[in-house]
């Protein structure tokens, strides 16, 4: 028998919060509980379970891979406007080669 508890937080002298679940196996997150989690609706939120508990937290995104490569290179001289006319350059060219 697994145990389920959904809040992260403890709710000091309140009744334990709950929320049924829908044929298609929603449920609604308490107000409360959605104003701590900062959750928003359509917002994403990931169920993690340890040992017989399992935890409602906000989704966290994967890392991005690049992030430690930021600024490794200088910027493109002419900016935007120069990398989009290269790049139509090369459209171009490819155009005209087939």
């Amino acid at each position: 028998m697994v145990k389920i508890a959904i809040l992260t937080v403890r709710n000091k002298g309140k009744m334990p919060q709950s929320s049924k679940i829908s044929s298609k196996g929603q449920i609604t997150v308490p107000l409360d509980v959605r104003k701590r989690l900062g959750l928003r609706e359509g917002d994403r939120v990931e169920f993690i379970t340890e040992g017989t508990l399992t935890i409602l937290r906000p989704a966290r995104g994967a890392p991005n891979p690049f992030v430690e490569y930021a600024g490794a290179l200088q910027t493109f001289p002419g900016g935007r406007e120069e990398i989009n006319t290269w790049i139509r350059g090369l459209r171009d060219d490819a155009q005209a080669g087939e």
